[in-house]
This record gives structure tokens, sequence and C-alpha cells, in this order.
């Protein structure tokens, strides 16, 4: 699969700040990449060098084999982009500013089918200052594909939108992605990162820290998958002897164990062996969120 973002050794400093220290990493064509990490960590900066929004003090940038710095021009018109932050003017219409950035667009999409997949009908006529935060929020992700972008850049994707919204757009991105444009998602929302992405950076102080599959991220890091059940038998001691358990521990009839491995199964097999059928049984396994812990021993700021 051909790579359609080549970064090598990327360096961004403002004055004596280094936003970004060394950074390197490929997007392969039709794969939604991920860049994870908590505010500051260079996760922006890096992003808007790959546009030609930033210049890079140092490091290799490609995008489609151009120069973000130099070809800019001709890159944005195979690019889509929803930043950070954003604005229009105040008394701007939806529809206004849909078929504003259309006339300007090598390829657009028709403005009403961008209206109707980001849920703006009921907002065509409204002028932004009368937007709520997620409304501005799709619209903004609405103009990053008015110009059928090959590769698209989403800087906080799902940031002030309700849970309900934050599910159906992350839907509508897996299908633009089915339909062959690549994606590069900005989070620091380990959810989203874990339910969307095919590959995972995780960058922290400027840096890559760890590059795999969300799965491959948890999966390298041996992380206890822990179980819990309830029983009123007294006698456990024989679940303590399985290889995959770590730890047992109780408080009354509530059961915890931590393991690694497949820690359900077998305790599940062994439950049943010794007659005892929980109807509670369930495993709380790791995530991104976890492996990312582990990864940096800090929680996600911001």
């Amino acid at each position: 699969m051909a790579s359609v973002i080549s970064v090598e050794n990327l360096q961004k400093s403002y004055g004596s700040v280094v936003a970004v220290e060394d950074v390197s990493f490929s997007v392969e064509a039709g794969e939604i990449f991920g860049i994870l990490g908590p505010n500051g960590a260079g996760k922006t900066t890096t992003v808007e060098c790959l546009q030609g929004l930033r210049e890079a003090n140092g490091g290799t940038l490609r995008v489609f084999d151009l120069d973000p710095q130099t070809q800019t021009d001709t890159l944005r018109r195979r690019i889509g982009s929803q930043l950070q932050d954003s604005a229009l003017p105040g008394r701007m219409k939806v529809e206004e500013a849909l078929r504003l950035f259309a006339a300007f667009a090598h390829n657009p999409v028709d403005p009403d089918e961008l209206i109707a997949r980001w849920r703006l009908e009921a907002q065509r006529d409204q002028a932004f200052d009368s937007l709520s935060g997620g409304q501005r929020q799709r619209l903004f992700i609405a103009l990053a594909f008015v110009n059928a972008p090959e590769l698209v850049f989403l800087d906080e994707l799902t940031q002030g939108l309700d849970p309900q919204a934050r599910r159906a757009t992350w839907e509508l991105i897996r299908e633009i992605r089915e339909q062959g444009t690549t994606v590069v998602l900005v989070t620091h929302f380990m959810d989203e990162a874990e339910y969307l992405c095919d590959r995972l950076a995780v960058v922290d102080g400027g840096r890559v820290i760890a590059l795999d599959s969300p799965q491959g991220l948890i999966n390298s890091l041996e992380l206890p998958v822990v179980v819990r059940f309830s029983t009123e038998a007294e006698d456990l001691s024989w679940l303590e002897e399985l290889e995959v358990v770590d730890q047992l521990s109780r408080r009354e009839a509530a059961v915890e164990i931590q393991g690694t491995g497949p820690v359900l199964a077998l305790v599940a097999a062994e439950l049943v062996a010794h007659g005892i059928v929980p109807a509670d049984l369930r495993a709380d396994r790791p995530t991104v969120e976890d492996a990312f812990l582990a990864l940096t021993g800090q929680t996600i700021r911001g």
C-alpha cells in the first residue's frame, strides 16, 4: 500500500519553546491514522506543518510526494482540513459558507449533499453567530469535505458534540474512508481513537512514543484483565493456581481477579468445573487509555 504521508525527524520550535522535538511516521492510503496525545504534545503543530500552515525547523515532510512548504497550492487542491480553532463571519449563513467554499474548490461536492450528510438541514439559513458549538463543529467538518479531498485532516473531530452526534460522526468518517479518502485524525479522546483508527501514533513531549494499531498498543504492554463476579463460595484458592491469574481479592461476595491472557475464558471454565455459575461474571479489558497511561505514566491532560 502506498504512503500518502511521510514524516521524518520533524522539528518545530516557537522561540525557546519546542513544540515538536523529533516526530517520524508514515500514513498509508485509505487508512484512518490517529495522532493521540495530551494538549501541548505537538499534535496540532505536526499536522499544521503537513498542510503548509506552519514552516518546520527541521526534518523532511512529503504529502502525495509534494513538499508542503513549497508546493502548498498544489497540495491544498487534494486535501481537506478541519482545524482545531476556526471561525467564519458572524452573519454568514451555513449554506452561504458551503457555496462560497465550493466556488473555490477544484472538484466541489454539492453543498446540499454536505448539508444532508452532516445534519445541517435545520441550520441551512442560520447565521454562524447563532449556531451552537456542536453545530459549528459539524459545519467545519462539512467544509473540510467540500472539495472531495483524497486526504482529510480532522483536528479534535468531535469536540463540542453530544454523545449521539459523536457516534453519528464516527460512522460517517468510517463511510468516507470506505469511499477511498485517507483520514488523519488528531484527538485526545481515547474512545474515539480506539473506535476509529487503524493505527495510532502516541505523541507526548513532541515525540512519537508508540506507533501501532489500537489493539497492538494494548497487547504490546501486557496490560491486566480484570474479571469480576459474585459468589457465596468461601474457598476460591484453586483459582489462584491458574497460570493466567496474578491476583485474587474479595470483599464479602464480590470477587475481583487480575491477570493477563485469556483470563475470562479460563476463570469461567474453572468456575463451571467447580459448580459455580455466577450470573454477573464479566471482564474489564484494557483500553487505549490504559495503554496511554502505561506508556506515559500520566492520565490524559486537557
